[in-house]
């Protein structure tokens, strides 16, 4: 068996990847270590209890006590653990600090002393090549964060680089576009906007709605990595893209007409401080390795939104039933309506 640590596992991407690699690979046998906050939820990984190939442990990958025996045990870690949304980072930029920098750091100091580890995958984002006005990222592009989400990528993104040049960690460094997907959290767009519109309650667009996103399915974002932890140099950075460059307006009238609701649903708002106009990402070097998506997005996003109108049971008590969601939702948009 190869025992496998994937950190963030009942987040969005995490629980996608722990589904997928249990599927995959009979020989694994998988630990998820979450904090269980907001968006890291257990009902995420459910089906999943009794399995005999999955353990669940709740704790604070900044936590060294929980997290480096764990490290230490495995063969494979792949680190999703993060605050992950922009508008909460620019709220309260400190918890994206301590998770994302000073937990990667436990866990590659941790890494160290790891006497199986072979590969420890971690996982960065196309927002620390900051905004793109033209072309495409490539992986040895000069890293221009604009919002402290994605400086914290590139912090723990350098960081654990730079344990493979001093310690020789095994790190293979992956930076992919927006996923989307089953079980994302609705305060990113995607799941935001579906659920406001089954609801027929307005879209809060930012701006002029023109700024462009890659859309990855988090499918074949899964696929990828699972490539990587088997051929994946060390010291190695390898960009994740869809090849979907859409503006958001465009996405937003895709969902509406999806979901058979009207463009007056739309809401323009005020843009957000810092709104990177444009990513897109060069994903040659992936793709020498075989992988190429395999989710047009067309089909995706229409899976997508069904996936959410059939598990109303998921998000609603999110949207209903959770005072912090519904207080976080008031102090992003009403004051920017």
């Amino acid at each position: 068996m190869v025992d496998v640590l994937v950190t963030g596992g009942a987040g969005f991407i995490g629980s996608n990847f722990v589904h997928y690699a249990l599927d995959a690979h009979p020989d694994w046998r998988v630990t998820t270590l979450d904090k269980l906050t907001y968006a890291g939820r257990r009902e995420n990984l459910q089906d999943l209890d009794g399995h005999p190939r999955h353990r669940f442990v709740r704790g604070d990958v900044a936590d060294p006590a929980v997290a480096s025996p764990l490290v230490q045990g495995a063969e494979v870690v792949v680190h999703f653990a993060a605050e992950t949304h922009v508008d909460r980072s620019l709220m309260s930029a400190g918890e994206f600090i301590h998770t994302d920098v000073h937990g990667t750091f436990v866990l590659l100091d941790a890494a160290r002393e790891a006497p199986r580890l072979r590969c420890f995958v971690q996982i960065s984002t196309d927002e620390v090549y900051g905004s793109v006005p033209e072309g495409a990222s490539r992986e040895t592009d000069e890293l221009r964060p604009r919002n402290p989400y994605a400086a914290s990528k590139a912090g723990a993104d350098r960081l654990a680089y730079s344990y493979w040049a001093s310690y020789r960690v095994p790190v293979v460094i992956t930076r992919a576009s927006n996923n989307y997907g089953p079980r994302q959290y609705p305060e990113k767009s995607i799941p935001l906007f579906i659920t406001n519109a089954i609801d027929e309650r307005p879209l809060p667009l930012y701006g002029d709605g023109l700024n462009v996103r890659d859309w990855l399915h988090v499918d074949d974002h899964c696929r990828a990595l699972d490539l990587l932890i088997e051929r994946g140099r060390s010291g190695e950075t390898y960009n994740i893209g869809g090849g979907n460059d859409v503006a958001n307006l465009d996405l937003t009238h895709r969902i509406l007409h999806l979901l058979d609701r009207p463009a007056s649903l739309i809401e323009p708002v005020a843009d957000r401080p810092g709104h990177d106009r444009r990513y897109c990402l060069d994903t040659a070097k992936l793709r020498t390795l075989g992988w190429e998506p395999q989710t047009a997005f067309e089909i995706g996003l229409g899976a997508t939104v069904d996936w959410y109108a059939k598990n109303e049971r998921w998000w609603r008590p999110i949207k209903e039933g959770s005072e912090a969601y519904r207080a976080y939702y008031d102090r992003q948009y009403a004051r920017r309506g």
